[in-house]
């Protein structure tokens, strides 16, 4: 009997994932530990090996479905062995929003006048003749979904006039004909499907603001020692960066004040005896945060060595959801990016975030003389629900003064 091909379950809040495309083909050789096909989870892009030799016999589920965890996804063995199914599984539906408009009637209708929802709430748009029956089968042919993808509309508002209720192309064109007033939508003018990866991030960023009350306190240290004492490390074979430097500061800081390294559900406040310190990396796909756990435990070259390769990992897709989850604290460092000053919202079940801008050469006082320093801009984002203004204060500016005093990164080193 064949094998069966299982989506995996990649963290312990993943509950359904889509392929987003088959490395092999139907009647390809496989091999254990060839790529089987990569999957986008709610936060990264996953590759799936084969634990089996053999043919890919049977691909029960195509890219761009989305189904539960643990569900069969094809089948791998050798050419002539039964099945266990040739059904795919029941793919995961998007929940409509509220405000779509109105439910379509499930009672019969005319053959000649039957709707569908418009794009505008609470209104029915008539269609050509329907015959498609009050039912939970779900029909399209290939052609037609495939231009209901490409124009980024959802098919299943759609009424079909094929056997039994099935959509077929010229209903997806006629349904465009009248919601947008053409049959087509040009490559330059058509909405882009939002990727997984986005939607979660929109998600998670509007819980955080809508929920956590958020305020900012902002300071400017100078780094012209710390980066000068950098770049001679950097000259012997160092691999610090900036990045090492604030990030050790700042668990140094959450030790003084462990209430920005606690997290609320509004009514309790709940204290980390860790510091687990977050790193937002931006990929092209979006925003990903790898969480450097314990990182209290850790010396300097220790907090280079896991950020580094939490870094590698996220750029090259293969990070696993449990790498990005159980965050305490968490650092956007924008300084690359030659901008002067920024805000961060916070991640959700957090208390704050920092956002670091680029130092750049301002002209500062210094014992009573105008001189050239290298400043840097940080923001504090907190949740005013845990932190006040004084404790934010407190706490930035611990960061300032630990990153200005060489004599504690002389030790540290």
């Amino acid at each position: 009997m064949a094998n069966p091909i299982i989506m995996p379950k990649f963290g312990q809040m993943t509950e359904e994932s889509a392929i987003i495309e088959w490395c092999k083909k139907e009647g390809d050789k496989v091999a254990k530990g060839d790529i089987l096909f990569t999957v986008e989870t709610d936060k990264s892009v996953m590759e799936c090996e084969s634990f089996y030799d053999g043919t890919l016999l049977k691909i029960l589920v195509q890219p761009g479905v989305t189904v539960p965890v643990s569900s069969t996804v094809g089948f791998i063995g050798q050419p002539g062995e039964t099945l266990l199914t040739t059904v795919a599984p029941k793919p995961v539906v998007p929940k409509k929003e509220a405000s779509v408009g109105r439910a379509v009637p499930s009672a019969p209708q005319s053959a000649a006048t039957p709707s569908v929802i418009s794009r505008t709430a609470g209104t029915a748009v008539p269609t050509p003749q329907s015959t498609r029956p009050a039912t939970d089968i779900f029909r399209i042919s290939p052609r037609a979904a495939a231009l209901a993808k490409d124009a980024a509309i959802d098919p299943t508002q759609i009424c079909g006039t094929g056997p039994h209720g099935r959509i077929v192309e010229k209903d997806v064109r006629d349904y465009l004909a009248i919601t947008t007033g053409k049959d087509g939508v040009s490559a330059d003018e058509k909405p882009k499907p939002m990727s997984k990866m986005r939607q979660i991030i929109g998600q998670r960023l509007t819980q955080s603001v809508v929920t956590q009350p958020h305020f900012y306190v902002t300071v400017s240290a100078d780094m012209t020692e710390l980066i000068a004492y950098r770049n001679q490390l950097k000259a012997t074979g160092a691999p610090f960066t900036v990045t090492d430097f604030i990030s050790q500061a700042v668990v140094l800081a959450l030790k003084e004040f462990p209430t920005v390294n606690s997290s609320t559900d509004g009514k309790n406040i709940l204290w980390h005896s860790r510091i687990n310190l977050g790193l937002a990396v931006s990929l092209e796909q979006g925003l990903v945060v790898p969480v450097i756990r314990s990182a209290d435990k850790l010396t300097l070259a220790e907090i280079n060595t896991a950020s580094k390769a939490l870094v590698e990992k996220a750029r090259a897709g293969k990070l696993a959801p449990d790498e990005m989850t159980g965050g305490t604290f968490t650092i956007s460092n924008m300084g690359m990016l030659d901008v002067e000053n920024f805000t961060a919202i916070i991640n959700p079940g957090e208390a704050a975030i920092l956002a670091v801008a680029s130092a750049s050469q301002q002209p500062v006082v210094r014992d009573g003389k105008v001189v050239v320093r290298q400043m840097m801009k940080m923001t504090l984002s907190s949740d005013h629900r845990i932190v006040d203004g004084a404790l934010a204060a407190r706490f930035i500016n611990a960061i300032k003064v630990k990153l200005e005093n060489m004599e504690l990164w002389k030790r540290l080193v």
